[in-house]
């Protein structure tokens, strides 16, 4: 049996009668929007995006979002699969929506009208009241937006790796992208869409003054010193002034309900 729906379109779908006490969610988000509707008590298994809340955390683990296996999914003898359009690989999917567990996929946007759906979409399915939640998100996307107030976009680069001295980076379109606009930024590399390998030119004609990535430790990772001693990176206004900010990866892009106070984070740091 398979659920699928938008965030927009959730309450068009009919919901089987039986309320879902078994549960595995796959997405950060999701896992957030969950605990933050005070019902972690009904998951049983999380994929590996879900580190937070530590609740969450200490679930059965099934898996990474986009490598998910049918096994590992129904082996939980789960009432309900809840997941995003980026769960895989589509293989798995197919076997899993041709089951007979409810599959169930929420699509939300990177904007605040998107997670709010997202929040209204998860307490349909659960069936509970969202209204609080969705009270206090409004509440704090409004002092955001009054944090931003009228002072000019600050020129900022989001970079995702770099391995060999090779940067990727974000154009606009992506989570990371709307993140910064969340954040007062201007993103510098707007120009494309999606992820890509910018090239040292570009870098350097982009003049960011403030760089902003993800906290890693793994390959893919830049610290300050590579920045600094980058041919192009190093030229920018960010490297030169010291202006290099990292925040937790699920925190900063997951676009769940913790999305203003990520984006607060990060424009207090910019500001800083």
């Amino acid at each position: 049996m398979r659920i699928a729906a938008t965030a927009a379109a959730l309450l068009m779908v009919a919901m089987p009668a039986v309320a879902q006490e078994r549960i595995v969610v796959a997405g950060s988000a999701l896992c957030e929007t969950i605990a933050a509707l005070d019902q972690t008590h009904r998951v049983i298994g999380r994929d590996t995006t879900c580190g937070y809340p530590a609740a969450m955390a200490a679930l059965p683990d099934v898996g990474y979002l986009r490598a998910l296996s049918a096994e590992g999914l129904l082996a939980l003898n789960p009432d309900m699969i809840l997941t995003g359009n980026d769960a895989g690989p589509p293989e798995t999917m197919q076997l899993i929506e041709a089951s007979a567990v409810p599959v169930v996929r929420i699509e939300a946007g990177y904007s605040q009208e998107g997670v709010l759906a997202q929040i209204r979409a998860v307490a349909g399915v659960l069936g509970v009241d969202g209204a609080a939640l969705i009270a206090s998100t409004e509440e704090a996307f409004a002092r955001l937006a009054a944090a931003r107030g009228d002072a000019a976009p600050i020129r900022a680069m989001f970079i995702l790796s770099g391995t060999g001295g090779r940067v990727m980076a974000s154009g606009h379109g992506t989570g990371a992208d709307a993140m910064l606009r969340l954040a007062g930024a201007e993103n510098v590399l707007a120009g494309f869409e999606g992820y890509r390998q910018v090239t040292d030119e570009a870098l350097t004609a982009a003049a960011p003054e403030v760089i902003v990535m993800m906290n890693r430790s793994d390959d893919h990772a830049l610290g300050d010193e590579q920045i600094r001693t980058h041919p192009a990176l190093g030229l920018t206004p960010a490297a030169r002034n010291g202006r290099i900010l990292r925040m937790d990866g699920t925190f900063m892009l997951g676009f769940g309900p913790r999305t203003p106070e990520a984006a607060m984070a990060l424009l207090a740091a910019m500001r800083n």
